[in-house]
């Protein structure tokens, strides 16, 4: 039995259909990445799994437990967390602040601890302001922020960008670690073939319908995908701030 099963989701911006019948499926302790152009639809599919945004019509399973519909505040205690592309951290709070504005509790003293013991680095920053850490140390913020939570599912959107490559990859060897200590990652990227590499299965989204899906191997080696949606990534600017 899949952790989240997706069957059918319609979501509409006024009268656009963003979302058209999508469907998939994340495992428990699983990376499932979707890829795809911009505008395709991923960001809305991540909000909506979230809870930010209402589907038309469609279902939302998780955990057996059925979510279509449901707040933020209820799909967060059911165990599922929002990474939002930008990170949205708040620049002018200390990195204690950010983390704690992530947690159910503003008492889950036990939930930072967790944090702190994956994410070393941010222990010494505690009281450092957000706005003066590297765009990579921001990331790894961002992720911890995520986890404050306990979830068991991690909704990722693109993590990678607005770095460089060296802390792309720093960035998702973390998401890997996070998957080897129990949480499940539904991972958003542009950047097909790196995330392809690091996840267990993919979907491609393409103007908000599924047009293939399969073992995240198979994807990345898939001629028809590579010509259409793993070739040469976008321009990102560099981070000119030393390493998470």
């Amino acid at each position: 039995m899949s952790l989240l099963d997706v069957g059918d989701l319609w979501v509409r911006h006024g009268q656009i259909e963003v979302l058209r019948g999508v469907s998939l499926a994340v495992g428990g302790e699983e990376i499932v990445a979707v890829i795809g152009p911009n505008g395709a639809g991923k960001t809305t599919l991540l909000r909506t799994l979230a809870g930010v945004l209402r589907p038309a019509r469609g279902r939302i399973t998780f955990a057996g437990r059925e979510m279509t519909g449901r707040p933020s505040w209820e799909v967060v205690r059911a165990g599922v967390a929002l990474v939002p592309e930008g990170r949205g951290i708040f620049a002018d709070q200390t990195v204690r602040d950010n983390l704690m504005l992530g947690a159910l509790s503003r008492r889950s003293f036990d939930a930072l601890d967790a944090v702190l013991e994956r994410f070393p680095a941010l222990r010494v920053r505690l009281d450092t302001v957000a706005g003066a850490l590297s765009g990579g140390q921001q990331q790894m913020l961002a992720l911890a922020r995520g986890l404050m939570a306990r979830p068991r599912l991690l909704l990722l959107d693109e993590p990678s960008l607005g770095l460089a490559p060296k802390l792309v990859r720093e960035t998702f060897d973390a998401v890997r670690r996070i998957r080897e200590q129990g949480v499940a990652v539904l991972l958003v990227e542009q950047m097909g073939l790196q995330a392809l590499e690091i996840a267990d299965r993919g979907y491609v989204l393409e103007r908000g319908r599924i047009v293939a899906e399969g073992p995240a191997r198979d994807l990345a080696s898939d001629r028809r995908v590579i010509a259409a949606y793993l070739g040469a990534p976008r321009s990102r600017p560099r981070d000119g701030g030393g390493s998470p």
